[in-house]
């Protein structure tokens, strides 16, 4: 069987990135190249600005705005948190026959890859041939079946760099302001906050202390803990994921915490630094400062990961080989081939593996005391960061 000819959507969901243009781009430049694919549209705003038919022409754009979409932080189309329901498929149908539209492309995480779910199964349930292959985004790190997620590694080193500049200001400060608590995002997993130990240039360095959703920390152990920092060095940096808990299920400062819920029915979180630091000030006596870099972790194209901004063009450039391959259905993951040196491979794992589902941080990637990141993560996450250039020295301590 030949492949359909028709014309081409893709749209932009969820949070930006600063790679999440490098997958368009990849997508766009792919989709000029094969000879199925008509029209390039563009979802303004995501799933609303199909639903509303707000395209924008993408195949008209002029060839150094397509590459320049490489290195352009945010989402260029616009993006959107919108939750389909069954009262929009009859609309969706309608639009995506009125623009003989065959191949669909959704760049998101977790939320957006239920929306391509959805999509696949309402095209396929209707009799409509339309492949749906998403294209992973996340900075949560938390999609399954594949190694990690583009936009996961920039934040990462945002997280790093931040940490280690972060630290040295704090250990300059010494006593006189000697806590330094820094707030990462992640809604339910620690991937992002782990990657502050990647910060540690030798023994001692910050972090001295990451807090993740997954390893639980009772007040009494975060004081002990931070106590015996402080007394060791004086000074004590935390990385404290901002979902952090005190028990399963039981956000760490419950009642400094968001009642908020977004689109989907997820809980906002915020809220955890501001509890201990109230919590170490009244307990420890310790002057306490806070750094919320919030939405700086995802935006900042200064601190893009080299490895991320190529994964991700590559990955937009694969859904749509496979969809205009045959693919039906699917999403592109990163398979990490084994050994000492650093190497993904792309693959496509059907949409209803990925939708709704949720990759914890591994129990090996943290110490058995829960409060720092091991070896075997450090070496998981280090070639997705690249190197944090150039070393930083310290003065000898030798009197005059």
């Amino acid at each position: 069987m030949g492949k359909v000819k028709g014309n081409l959507v893709v749209g932009q969901s969820g949070g930006p990135t600063v790679v999440i243009n490098s997958s368009l781009s990849g997508v766009i430049q792919e989709a000029m190249a094969q000879s199925a694919v008509g029209e390039i549209y563009g979802m303004y705003r995501g799933i609303r600005g199909l639903l509303k038919e707000e395209f924008i022409d993408l195949r008209r754009q002029p060839a150094g705005v397509v590459e320049g979409l490489r290195h352009t932080p945010g989402a260029a189309l616009g993006t959107v948190r919108y939750k389909l329901s069954e009262a929009d498929y009859d609309r969706i149908l309608d639009v995506l026959k009125k623009h003989n539209i065959r191949y669909l492309h959704y760049i998101g995480g977790n939320d957006s890859s239920d929306t391509s779910w959805q999509l696949a199964r309402l095209a396929a349930s209707s009799g409509y041939e339309l492949h749906v292959v998403a294209v992973p985004k996340t900075v949560d790190n938390d999609l399954v079946h594949t190694d990690h997620c583009p936009g996961y590694p920039s934040a990462a080193r945002f997280v790093a760099m931040a940490t280690r500049d972060t630290g040295r200001d704090t250990e300059a400060m010494g006593p006189e302001s000697p806590v330094k608590i820094l707030e990462v995002m992640g809604r339910n997993t620690g991937w992002l906050t782990a990657a502050a130990a990647l910060a540690r240039q030798e023994e001692g360095d910050p972090p001295h202390l990451v807090y993740v959703p997954e390893r639980p920390v009772s007040v009494e152990q975060l004081l002990q803990d931070v106590e015996r920092c402080y007394r060791e060095r004086e000074y004590v940096v935390i990385a404290m994921s901002e979902g952090a808990q005190e028990s399963a299920g039981k956000t760490l400062g419950e009642a400094f915490a968001p009642k908020e819920v977004d689109t989907f029915g997820h809980r906002m979180k915020g809220g955890v630094s501001d509890f201990v630091a109230t919590l170490l000030s009244g307990k420890l006596g310790l002057k306490v400062r806070l750094d919320k870099p919030n939405y700086l972790q995802r935006s900042l194209m200064v601190c893009a990961s080299a490895v991320d901004l190529e994964e991700a063009f590559r990955v937009g450039k694969e859904a749509v080989k496979q969809a205009v391959g045959g693919c039906a259905e699917g999403i592109v993951t990163l398979v990490r081939a084994p050994g000492p040196g650093y190497h993904c491979s792309l693959e496509v794992v059907s949409l209803a593996e990925v939708a709704n589902k949720e990759k914890m941080l591994p129990v090996e990637f943290m110490n058995e005391a829960g409060n720092y990141p091991t070896a075997a993560f450090l070496d998981y996450a280090r070639p997705l960061v690249g190197a944090l250039a150039p070393p930083y020295v310290r003065l000898s301590r030798a009197t005059a």
